[in-house]
């Protein structure tokens, strides 16, 4: 599973002219699903996510979860976060899921999420032509790869 993290201070996604999920501070989360993706990659993301100290302390230093804050995660399917460039100008999206393997990790990355974090996840609809408006806080953006865990 590949993520993008963004730090925002309110962010929401629209389809079809109908909102679909809307935080104020947290976590915007792009997910990015592959074949290989298990249960494990869930489980372990899930934790960095809610964990991952990116958030202001009281001293303006980093040091503080979305669990701490008591922020909410939007979290938003993005199979475009596979995409392959190295041949053509072209994109290749092989890598990424196809929706039967893809749509039943996603939703069990939402249930996961809502485990650790302890409330409901707002989320786009995974397939759907979504439009996502965020005000990016910061900026904070960090890239997750559960297959590279740096």
């Amino acid at each position: 599973m590949r993520a993008v993290i963004q730090r925002v201070a309110q962010a929401s996604v629209t389809v079809d002219g109908v909102v679909t999920g809307e935080i104020q501070q947290g976590l915007l989360v792009l997910l990015g699903i592959e074949d290989v993706d298990t249960t494990e990659d869930i489980t372990w993301l899930s934790s960095k996510l809610v964990n991952l100290r990116i958030f202001n302390d009281d001293a303006g230093v980093m040091n503080v979860s979305v669990k701490d804050i008591h922020g909410d995660i939007l979290l938003v399917s993005q199979f475009t976060l596979h995409a392959s460039t190295k041949k053509g100008n072209r994109p290749s999206y092989i890598r990424a899921s196809k929706p039967d393997v893809a749509i039943p990790l996603y939703e069990k990355m939402i249930a996961q999420l809502e485990q650790d974090l302890e409330t409901t996840i707002q989320r786009g609809i995974f397939g759907a032509d979504m439009k996502v408006a965020l005000l990016n806080d910061g900026p904070v953006t960090i890239i997750i790869d559960s297959h590279n865990r740096e």
